[in-house]
């Protein structure tokens, strides 16, 4: 780090990746908003006969999604100067694994159990690179991060800030308490065992924070490994199957009432989809619950990324004499993350009061069906990036540990924050 401020380079904003998501993102926003996107095709649930969930109506709408996808994500290839051919080569596969992971999700029984397409993209992704071996002409494909992000920026816009208040300050303040102190937990335990600051600053950011999302954001405050970041990642969805079936039989074995029971299950599953499906197997009132509390913990994301980036800036990468300036700290901070946050500004604080909640609503619930499509690429890329070798050389037995072990904490952390704050007793019950 130099006491001279760097140049700024400019050209950075159409050939990096973290402002060409923003851009990327803010153009569908826009076309959801002025309306030239009317319709997301989407897969349809289906029981025992799996025709009933793509039929020959929905496959040309599914092609041309794929489609829109695929020009809208080679801009972004082309600017960076990657390979393009390459990169249309191997997509239609990527496209069609995301398609088979929608289906599987939407099967009666698996939809009931809230096994979201979040879990089938990745465990396909898993088998194709640890059992067949990853061809070459599909690595060109494997866009993971150029998803996610878009992803991340198209959920800053869901994020809004008249609901969360709605919903009652309460969920703030549980979900504030709830992370400050797993996160610290989790940090000081896996610098105990030995695991690096950067290690242990992801997995601190996904257990305490809300899973994959901040898994990501803090990777890239921090510029983290990807295997870390990946090995993260792993142990959220890993750790999430179990809890969302668990929590809501333990919550009604212990008679929580329905706040509290959603509080408890939205500060502690790490991850959107599996909160709302386990908030759903206890009751509505628990959903709507979990589902702000959740919001609540988001919101934290672009907080925690800032953060890093400022520590990192600061203290882990500062040498002696240097003076980091707050342009060191931009540089490091993630843009998409500028993205995320401007996003939930525009929604919450402009579009929200001009166009009305209603519009909005039905704007969001587009951009919202476009997000699970873009974290479903990225999953299966994660997986067939992911190799279980290589996972046991970043952290093995010792991450995992440490990780279960932060869960386990947040989870009885948390089941007395939600009695605290959703409980009645010392505040009226939100809901």
């Amino acid at each position: 780090m130099s006491n001279e401020r760097e140049p700024v380079d400019w050209s950075s904003l159409i050939r990096k990746e973290d402002w060409l998501v923003v851009w990327m993102a803010f153009i569908i926003l826009i076309l959801a908003t002025a309306g030239f996107i009317t319709r997301i095709p989407s897969v349809g649930s289906w029981s025992g006969n799996i025709t009933d969930a793509l039929g020959l109506g929905d496959l040309p709408g599914i092609a041309i999604l794929g489609l829109g996808i695929l020009l809208l994500t080679s801009l972004g290839v082309f600017l960076k100067k990657e390979d393009l051919p390459s990169y249309w080569k191997g997509y239609p596969a990527i496209f069609v694994m995301a398609v088979i992971s929608f289906v599987i999700s939407k099967q009666a029984t698996i939809k009931y159990y809230g096994l979201s397409y979040v879990l089938w993209a990745l465990l396909m992704g898993l088998i194709i690179s640890n059992i067949t071996g990853l061809p070459d002409w599909l690595k060109g494909a494997i866009k993971t991060e150029l998803y996610i992000k878009i992803g991340l920026v198209l959920l800053g816009a869901e994020i809004l800030f008249p609901t969360i208040v709605q919903g009652g300050l309460v969920s703030v303040a549980q979900s504030l308490c709830a992370v400050i102190a797993t996160w610290y937990f989790c940090y000081w335990l896996a610098r105990k065992v030995g695991l690096s600051q950067s290690f242990a600053s992801i997995m601190a950011s996904a257990v305490s924070i809300c899973g994959v999302s901040a898994a990501i954001a803090a990777g890239g405050a921090i510029k983290g490994d990807k295997k870390e970041i990946s090995f993260t990642i792993s142990m959220v969805l890993l750790t999430s199957i179990v809890m969302l079936v668990a929590e809501p039989l333990i919550a009604r074995s212990l008679g929580l009432p329905s706040a509290v029971a959603g509080a408890w299950i939205g500060g502690t599953i790490d991850t959107t989809g599996a909160v709302v499906a386990a908030g759903a197997l206890y009751d509505d009132t628990a959903m709507t619950a979990a589902a702000i509390v959740k919001l609540a913990q988001n919101v934290l994301i672009g907080v925690a990324a800032f953060g890093l980036a400022v520590y990192w800036s600061l203290r882990v990468e500062r040498k002696e004499g240097e003076k980091p300036s707050l342009m060191d700290i931009w540089f490091r901070f993630p843009k998409f993350i500028v993205g995320f946050v401007a996003a939930s500004l525009v929604f919450s604080f402009v579009l929200s009061p001009s166009l009305g909640a209603a519009a909005v609503s039905s704007t969001l619930s587009l951009t919202k069906s476009l997000r699970g499509w873009f974290f479903c690429l990225s999953f299966v890329g994660i997986g067939l990036e992911t190799k279980f070798s290589e996972l046991m050389k970043v952290g093995g037995t010792k991450a995992a540990g440490v990780y279960i072990a932060a869960q386990l904490v947040n989870i009885v952390l948390v089941y007395f924050l939600a009695w605290f704050f959703f409980g009645g007793i010392f505040f009226p019950a939100p809901l």
